[in-house]
């Protein structure tokens, strides 16, 4: 028996199926949140054995991040459509078996290629396990199973660098990905015995494959320039035509959007400013701290000879003030408006990264390095809870899931790109980072440019309605909806997607 929205009757908390289900969530999507951290860590023991140039390195990470990017909207719906617990289990499967080619991988290309295939898995199951956790839980104990999940997953995105630094200098990097097999093992075994499957019977048709085939080459495309162009030149034929592949097939897709009846992603979203702004805010955050969080670790490694363990641990503090304070991040920006916080939060995280400009050769990480990093949290703090809010607050409430969806897709767009154009602009090309100096000086002109992008997204705060946050809801949103200020704990890779199923769902 089902209701308009959820099932009248769901896994209960404190009984053991509870403990299943948010153990199979906690699992999946803490798999995916731990590789990205280690990842970042691992890239010079990876550009050390293969020989790679940054731009080898440069689509490790970017590989990743557009297989994530492109997909992760059409991914929700395909649980809603076929299955939520099955098409988790699928994303976990798949996210498994990459991994293994990724520690298998016996050059930068087969590892790039195996990264993209790791980033469509993780497309599937980033926004799995919510939409399990909303329609498997009673009503009543909802909040309390994603709260959770929230915090849970905090703790492992904390634990993660220690675990993938120990794990790189106990034998390879190629660990690090394999680590990822037995943890998917267990994620579906957990989801074959405690997940029910539910779906959404009102969909019908086929799923919108053109817009996400038309949005995937457009980024490629962008990105293949982006990174390409610095190493061949723009006028080589390689980066003309990925150019022109990019441009044109964003623009198809932004066209089809226009002209599709039920589009990935509806335009009229973008006709409220609020929510324009709020995801342009988004981006330029994400992009700053994507193409830091990329250099961190090799200018510790390469510059400050820190092992593997330290360089990972040396963020630690910025996951640990967002696991600890994002709920009342949240709570203040529903009392006070999300304006001051997206202001002064994105401005803080430019400061911190200006301050990380004393992470250089002989300085010690208690006056060099974590001063910076507290700033550059607490910047971080202030703003991702109260960003997410006031995307799916300016949002209409039929449009509440993929608003929260196109808001992580704009902070993943916003990472790749950085990636794809800072090393560059920051004149770290061929080998380079290997060289501490010129890694030095590449350092702190790339922090330059991120602070500048960070700031510059706090001052277009100014255009954000701040009233926004205290419009009253629909009780379907305020109860059914998971609001990111409610959450433990906001992720630093990307802000929470929470999926908001609008029609009847069913579960087996």
């Amino acid at each position: 028996m089902t209701t308009m929205g959820y099932p009248s009757t769901g896994v209960r908390w404190g009984s053991a199926q509870a403990r299943g289900v948010l153990a199979a969530t906690v699992c999946g999507s803490g798999m995916a949140m731990l590789d990205g951290t280690v990842v970042n860590v691992a890239l010079p023991k990876i550009g050390a054995e293969f020989g790679a140039s940054v731009t080898g390195l440069q689509w490790v990470l970017d590989g990743y991040l557009l297989a994530l990017a492109s997909l992760i909207l059409v991914a929700g719906s395909l649980g809603d459509r076929y299955g939520r617990r099955r098409m988790f289990e699928v994303g976990v499967i798949w996210f498994g078996l990459a991994s293994v080619l990724c520690g298998a991988a016996p050059t930068t290309g087969v590892l790039v290629a195996a990264r993209v295939l790791q980033g469509v898995g993780g497309a599937l199951l980033t926004p799995g396990s919510l939409a399990i956790l909303q329609s498997a839980f009673a009503h009543d104990d909802r909040a309390r199973a994603i709260g959770a999940w929230s915090g849970l997953g905090g703790v492992a995105t904390a634990v993660g660098p220690l675990v993938g630094g120990l794990l790189i200098q106990a034998w390879s990097w190629r660990l690090a990905f394999l680590i990822n097999v037995p943890v998917a093992f267990l994620c579906v075994y957990l989801c074959r015995r405690y997940v029910p499957e539910s779906r959404d019977t009102t969909m019908t048709g086929r799923p919108e494959v053109s817009g996400t085939v038309l949005c995937a080459l457009g980024l490629a495309g962008i990105t293949g320039a982006l990174v390409e162009g610095p190493s061949r030149g723009m006028g080589d034929p390689v980066v003309l035509v990925a150019l022109v592949v990019g441009v044109l097939g964003l623009a198809a897709f932004c066209v089809l959007q226009v002209r599709e009846r039920d589009p990935l992603v509806p335009p009229d979203l973008f006709a409220n400013r609020t929510f324009t702004v709020a995801n342009l805010l988004t981006f330029l955050l994400y992009a700053a701290l994507g193409g830091v969080m990329m250099l961190m670790v090799m200018q510790l490694q390469v510059s400050l000879h820190y092992p593997p363990v330290l360089a990972g641990l040396a963020g630690l503090p910025i996951t640990v003030i967002m696991l600890l304070l994002s709920a009342q991040s949240g709570k203040l920006a529903q009392r006070i408006g999300p304006r001051l916080q997206l202001i002064v939060g994105p401005i803080l995280v430019g400061v911190g990264m200006l301050m990380l400009r004393w992470a250089v050769p002989g300085a010690s990480y208690l006056t060099g390095v974590l001063p910076g990093v507290v700033v550059f949290g607490f910047g971080l703090l202030c703003a991702v809870a109260p960003v997410t809010a006031t995307v799916l607050a300016a949002a209409p409430d039929r449009h509440a899931g993929v608003a929260s969806g196109v808001n992580n897709a704009v902070a993943r767009t916003g990472s790749l790109l950085a990636v794809a154009v800072l090393p560059a602009a920051a004149g770290i090309t061929g080998e380079k980072y290997a060289d501490p100096t010129a890694l030095t000086a590449g350092w702190q002109m790339a922090l330059l440019i991120c602070a500048i992008a960070a700031v510059a997204g706090g001052l277009i705060a100014f255009f954000i309605d701040n009233k926004v946050l205290g419009q009253p809801s629909p009780p379907a949103v305020v109860e059914d909806s998971p609001h990111p200020g409610d959450c433990l704990h906001c992720g630093v890779e990307g802000p929470p997607t929470h999926v908001v199923p609008q029609r009847s769902s069913t579960v087996d």
